[in-house]
C-alpha cells in the first residue's frame, strides 16, 4: 500500500502564551497543568499517523478529544501550531495561500455534519458549486455534477431545493458534490451523525458502496463505535488531544490498549447503553389517507407479514391494520381502512434504555413502535433486534 497523508507530531494550542505551552507540552505536562500555568489549551498533541491510498481511516473518540480540529488541520482549516501534515509527500503546513488553495480545489473535498446546502441552489447547482469556484465550464460542471448525482441515487432530484429532501438526501448531495470535484482525499466530518439512526446505516452502507467503486482516500470522524468498525479500515481513537491506539477493527475489539478503549467495546451493561433508537428496524407501513384494502393486502403480501403499521400523511402513527380486517373489507367492497386501524400498538421513544423495555418487548403480542415527540412513526422494535444488542451484535450504537 502507498501512503496518502502522513502526519508527523502534529500540534495544535489555542489560546495566548503558545510558546510557554508547548515547551510545557515538550517537558511532559499534562493539558491540565499547561492550561492552569498558561491558560492555553492543547487541542492535538504531537498526532503521528498514516494513511493509506484508498483506504477509509476513521478517526474517533468524545467529545472534546481533539478529533475533529485534527481533521481541520489536515486541510489547514486550522492552522497547525506545529508538526507536518503530508499529502502524497507534500507538507501542507508549509503551503503558501496559492498552492494550499489548488489543493483544496484539486486534491481534497470535505463533507460536513451540516449539510452546508445553500438554499437558494437546486440539487444540481449546490453540486456544481466547488466547479463553478474552479471556473469549470458550464457544460462540464453540469455533466461532473450529473454524474455525482446519479452515483449517490439523486439523478431524478436535480431541480428540487433541499427543503424539499430529507435529511439522508440532502447528505447525499453533500457527498455528490465533494465527489463531483473528484478529490484524491475526502475528508467527512461527523458527516452522518445528524441523520436519525435508519437514515444513518443506510448512508455509512452507501459510503462503502461508493467506495468499492472510486477507491478514494477518506478520513473520516465520528463519535459512534459501531459506525466506526462498519466502515473504518483503520480506527484512530483520540483522548484528551492525544492517540491512545490505531488499528484494523479487529485489533481495536480483540486488543484494547487501555482502559479507556476497552470502555468502548465491552465491559458494560450493554442494556443500559442501548437504546431504543438503536435497535429500531424499518417498520413497514400505510397511509390511511391514501391507500385503500387492496394496497394494504399487496403490501402485506409482497413483505410476507400479515399486519400493518397505519400512518397519516404526515407519518403519526394511528395503530395497526390486521390481514383478517383488510381482507373483510375487500370482500365487502370496502374503500375506507381507516375503520380497520386498531390502537393497540404500545410505544416508546428513540432514547428510552433498553433496560426499560425488555420486559414489555418480550411479552408484548405487537412490536413496539418508536416515535418521536409528534408521535410520528421512526421505527419498530423486534425481539431479534433486541436480543442481537444484547449478544453484542451489531447495532446502531452511539457511544
Amino acid at each position: 500500500m502507498t501512503t496518502k497523508v502522513e502526519v508527523k507530531n502534529l500540534t495544535k494550542i489555542f489560546g495566548k502564551h503558545v510558546a510557554k505551552a508547548q515547551t510545557m507540552l515538550e517537558n511532559g505536562h499534562t493539558k491540565q497543568e499547561i492550561l492552569v500555568a498558561t491558560e492555553a489549551t492543547v487541542g492535538v498533541d504531537r498526532a503521528n499517523f498514516a494513511v493509506e491510498d484508498g483506504e477509509i481511516f476513521v478517526i474517533m473518540g468524545l467529545s472534546g478529544s481533539g478529533k475533529s480540529t485534527t481533521i481541520r488541520m489536515l486541510n489547514r482549516l486550522i492552522k497547525p501550531t506545529s508538526g507536518s501534515v503530508l499529502i502524497d509527500g507534500e507538507d501542507i503546513a508549509t503551503m503558501t495561500k496559492a498552492q494550499l488553495q489548488a489543493v483544496r480545489r484539486q486534491k481534497m473535498s470535505m463533507v460536513f455534519q451540516s449539510f452546508a446546502l445553500l438554499p437558494n441552489r437546486t440539487v444540481q447547482q449546490n453540486t456544481e458549486f466547488g466547479l463553478e469556484i474552479q471556473g469549470v465550464s458550464k457544460s462540464e460542471r453540469a455533466a461532473k455534477a450529473q454524474k455525482a448525482l446519479a452515483m449517490v441515487g439523486l439523478g431524478e432530484y436535480a431541480s428540487q431545493y433541499h427543503d424539499q429532501l430529507s435529511g439522508g438526501m440532502q447528505q447525499r448531495v453533500g457527498l455528490a458534490r465533494a465527489f463531483a470535484n473528484d478529490p484524491e482525499v475526502l475528508l467527512m466530518d461527523e458527516a452522518f451523525s445528524a441523520l436519525d439512526p435508519l437514515n444513518r446505516r443506510e448512508m455509512q452502507d452507501e459510503l462503502l458502496d461508493l467506495q468499492a467503486n472510486l477507491h478514494k482516500t477518506i478520513i473520516f470522524i465520528s463519535h459512534d463505535l459501531n459506525e466506526a468498525l462498519h466502515i473504518g479500515d483503520h480506527i484512530l481513537i483520540m483522548k484528551d488531544g492525544e492517540i491512545v491506539q490505531i488499528g484494523t477493527p479487529e485489533e481495536i475489539l480483540s486488543n484494547p490498549a487501555d482502559d479507556y478503549v476497552e470502555r468502548f467495546i465491552e465491559g458494560v451493561d450493554r442494556s443500559q447503553v442501548y437504546t431504543a433508537g438503536n435497535v429500531m428496524v424499518r417498520a413497514t407501513t400505510v397511509n390511511v389517507e391514501k391507500a385503500g384494502p387492496r394496497l394494504a393486502a399487496r403490501r402485506m403480501r409482497d413483505n410476507e407479514i400479515s399486519s400493518l403499521y397505519a400512518i397519516d400523511s404526515e407519518r403519526h402513527l394511528l395503530g395497526i391494520i390486521d390481514a383478517k380486517d383488510v381482507r373483510q373489507a375487500i370482500d365487502q367492497h370496502q374503500e375506507d381502512i381507516r375503520p380497520l386501524v386498531k390502537d393497540i400498538v404500545p410505544t416508546t421513544t428513540i432514547d428510552t434504555p433498553l433496560a426499560d423495555l425488555m420486559d414489555a418487548v418480550s411479552s408484548t403480542p405487537v412490536p413496539y413502535a418508536v416515535v418521536d415527540e409528534r408521535h410520528r412513526l421512526q421505527g419498530i422494535i423486534i425481539r431479534g433486534a433486541v436480543l442481537g444488542a444484547l449478544s453484542g451484535n451489531e447495532v446502531n450504537v452511539n457511544v
